[in-house]
């Protein structure tokens, strides 16, 4: 089988924009927000894919197309090989059960009114997973004790559980629908050093019993480096490095991963005991795109190049793709 062949998801050059109104002296004008733009990325069966950039790199609007929740300019995205947006309703009831997203606040995504176990019971009776009242409450608690939480807790409401519990049993109802591929939206952004750990470990043990693969999107970089294959560092909406987890961590090829990098706090002097040198000035603005490469405005080796030309995504090294004009000099 080739590597095209275990491509479980392919998205190729997606774009997409937002329409943004604005009130001016000469009247109501609408402007682009530039969310995506031209994404290529394919994720392999079983591959834990690692997506990291600041906030408003597009990252999340990633994620959200890929599970429909929002519809692309241009571009297409496969799974297992057929178009997402043009599937038929069989098609999209498989991939509602195939594909599921873990959001980033647990307390969000349970209502107070019903039990952790009722919730879990629904996503198996919505998707026809199993029949019978005992069989599926002794399934729930199968799904409760698989990622760490007692079945006793059936019956208790969500304001009686910890972030980090919430998030473990948002991992169980994913799980009910025996996913192939699980996206974590900052799933452990807003809980503590402890449970975020927690969660880490339990995702990957769960990647290694069941082979699924995950999409981890977060803008901290330490996360991915405990957990992913593959990264894939977001900015202004374009990919612009991409490569295996040892690669990217040993000899980055674009400043703006070596910058997200030396900013891991466990890392005091940078790659190499390199001095980190802080990113200078603002994110540019996603409506308002600088001329030339996206990143010069704060990039502390750009040159008249970099301001004139866009750098585009190509391979560097073996396995290892940037968008920089300097890249050598990055390593």
């Amino acid at each position: 089988m080739s590597d095209v062949d275990k491509y479980i998801l392919e998205i190729k050059n997606v774009y997409k924009y937002y329409d943004l109104k604005t009130l001016s002296f000469f009247g109501r004008s609408i402007e682009k927000v530039k969310a995506v733009r031209g994404v290529s990325l394919s994720i392999l069966e079983g591959e834990i894919m690692g997506i990291v950039g600041e906030s408003g790199c597009g990252k999340t609007t990633l994620a959200k197309l890929i599970v429909k929740l929002e519809t692309p300019l241009s571009g297409t995205i496969l799974f297992k090989g057929q178009d997402i947006f043009k599937s038929s309703k069989m098609d999209e009831k498989i991939l509602k059960q195939e594909i599921q997203l873990i959001f980033q606040n647990p307390f969000m995504t349970f209502s107070p009114q019903v039990t952790i176990g009722a919730h879990i019971a629904d996503t198996l009776i919505i998707h026809n997973i199993i029949k019978g009242r005992n069989r599926i409450r002794n399934k729930v608690n199968e799904l409760l004790e698989l990622v760490g939480l007692s079945p006793a807790v059936y019956d208790n409401y969500s304001e009686n559980f910890s972030g980090g519990e919430l998030q473990m049993a948002n991992i169980a109802r994913a799980m009910a629908v025996k996913p192939k591929l699980l996206i974590s939206d900052e799933g452990i952004s807003i809980l503590d050093v402890a449970y975020q750990a927690k969660i880490l470990n339990l995702m990957r043990h769960l990647q290694e019993k069941f082979h699924h693969g995950y999409i981890i999107i977060t803008h901290d970089f330490s996360v991915v480096r405990h957990i992913c294959d593959r990264i894939a560092v977001m900015y202004l909406g374009k990919i612009v490095e991409l490569g295996l987890n040892k690669a990217i961590f040993s000899a980055p090829t674009h400043p703006y991963t070596r910058a997200l990098i030396n900013a891991i706090p466990t890392i005091r002097k940078g790659l190499d005991g390199k001095k980190a040198t802080p990113l200078r000035g603002e994110v540019p603005s996603p409506i308002y795109l600088p001329p030339g490469c996206d990143f010069y405005p704060r990039c502390p080796i750009a040159t008249d190049i970099c301001r004139r030309t866009e750098p585009i995504l190509e391979k560097v090294k073996t396995d290892q793709f940037a968008a920089c004009h300097h890249w050598k000099e990055v390593c």
